[in-house]
């Protein structure tokens, strides 16, 4: 019986070797190939991260391609994600594959998918690709790479240069360089390591080397993956900033100067003050269920449109591309802005954070405050709950019934449903419950005003659910 493969909340995601197999991938490439042709695209761009098997499985999707007669450039090296969708913009490619599991932990593999736009597939289309996926790969025989070269089916390209013109066209590095203080930056081992040596050569590097087993951590940068950076920052007063990416570096983790992590709801919040307030930009504020409600505030204060979507950044990105959206986001550090592709990028969220601080002459602390003087200060959480399927399943059901009337002290005064549960507390209190789209795990949420208000009502909300 074949293999399910089903499509996240961003991408195909599997355990290397179990079920991300060549066959698999073929699979899925053939599925690829089958809507390009069907929606008579002839044009695509394929990357891989640095996780294991990156340029086989890339090699198998574009042989794959290349028997249906769809033209693949592929990358030269590994690249982030952003660095595949631009190339598909610049290419004027129909479509993006980027190989990669993003967040997830070493032992995972990836496929997503990208639009001509430069950014997520809209959901209606993954769902066509998705549709479109055989039992067993129904090609007898690949043409080789060297084959394709040949048919002129096949070309490499130069992704991460074209990628540094672009930020050296949209940022002055030299201002940030000399102005913004000396940064700690955190590869987390994945495939922004070597652009930002590049960008900002004098910073202070942390797992920035090639290591596909990331020593069997997961590259998600939130705090507690990221405490190698804090203390590093901690230990050294010359580093203002620190910035962390994800395994395909389009996920964004933050710290100021005294070592504390400033998260994806901040840092959408400074993005928005900045774009807004500094740079006399208007436009529409798209955010995913989970993301702090603050940004709603925020925007209501600036008299600004918003708009709320299920958690996924392809829901973000595909309103990107029919309105003017000014700042898009989403709570696991995925961010986007107006004036640049639709797309989530780690490195192009903290230059422009730099650049804030540059211009202003701010440290990461002072934007923070500054952001706290417009909509309040609060603190946000996450718990990731590794429990079994049939406990997540009870706990799914007790959030469909509305079977939780509160949770320790805090007594349930509205609930939201969404996309998943978000239960209101009162005083701009909430906790929510979600199941992940990307990892076998249940994720419980809270934002209270303070950082030790939030542990206590995430305890307390494990300790009601299980």
């Amino acid at each position: 019986m074949a293999t399910p493969i089903k499509f996240g909340t961003d991408g195909w995601r599997a355990i290397i070797a179990d079920d991300y197999t060549v066959d698999n991938v073929m699979r899925v490439a053939e599925a690829t190939a089958r809507f390009m042709k069907q929606h008579k695209m002839k044009k695509a761009v394929i990357g891989h991260d640095c996780r294991f098997g990156g340029t086989l499985f890339v090699s198998t999707t574009a042989r794959v391609l290349g028997a249906y007669g769809i033209k693949c450039h592929i990358a030269t090296d590994f690249v982030s994600t952003p660095m595949v969708s631009l190339g598909v913009v610049k290419l004027k490619a129909d479509l993006g594959v980027v190989i990669t599991a993003s967040h997830n932990p070493p032992s995972y593999n990836g496929y997503k998918l990208k639009a001509s736009y430069g950014g997520p597939m809209i959901p209606s289309d993954i769902a066509a690709v998705e549709a479109h996926i055989p039992d067993v790969c129904s090609l007898t025989h690949l043409p080789s790479l060297n084959e394709l070269a040949q048919k002129k089916l096949l070309a490499e390209v130069d992704l991460e240069t074209m990628y540094l013109r672009h930020v050296k066209k949209n940022f002055d590095l030299k201002a940030i360089k000399q102005s913004a203080g000396k940064l700690a930056y955190d590869a987390m081992y994945g495939a922004g390591q070597r652009t930002m040596r590049k960008l900002l050569p004098r910073s202070v590097f942390l797992r920035c080397d090639y290591n596909p087993g990331m020593h069997g951590h997961a590259p998600e940068p939130i705090h507690r993956n990221l405490l190698d950076l804090s203390n590093t920052i901690k230990k050294n007063p010359k580093i203002t900033a620190g910035i962390a990416n994800d395994g395909d570096a389009d996920r964004i983790g933050m710290y100021d100067e005294d070592g504390n992590f400033v998260d994806s709801h901040h840092l959408l919040l400074i993005l928005l003050l900045y774009l807004y307030k500094y740079k006399h930009m208007r436009g529409k504020v798209v955010f995913t269920f989970s993301v702090t409600d603050k940004l709603k505030k925020m925007a209501e204060k600036f008299g600004l449109p918003y708009e709320i979507t299920k958690v996924g950044f392809k829901y973000i990105a595909e309103i990107m591309t029919k309105e003017d959206v000014l700042v898009g986001g989403e709570e696991s550090g995925g961010l986007a802005v107006k004036g640049h592709i639709p797309e989530r990028d780690g490195i192009w969220m903290g230059l422009l954070v730099l650049e804030f601080m540059a211009k202003t002459g701010k440290t990461v602390k002072g934007l923070v405050e500054e952001v706290y003087r417009e909509v309040g200060a609060f603190a946000f959480d996450r718990d990731d709950l590794h429990i079994t399927e049939a406990q997540k399943q009870a706990v799914i059901a007790a959030c469909n019934n509305r079977s939780y009337k509160a949770f320790g002290s805090y007594k349930i005064q509205g609930v939201e449903d969404l996309d998943g549960w978000k239960f209101l507390l009162g005083d701009e209190k909430w906790i929510m419950i979600r199941a992940s789209g990307t990892e076998p795990v249940l994720r419980v949420y809270a934002q209270a005003p303070s950082q030790d208000e939030t542990r206590v009502m995430l305890d307390a909300a494990k300790a009601t659910i299980l």
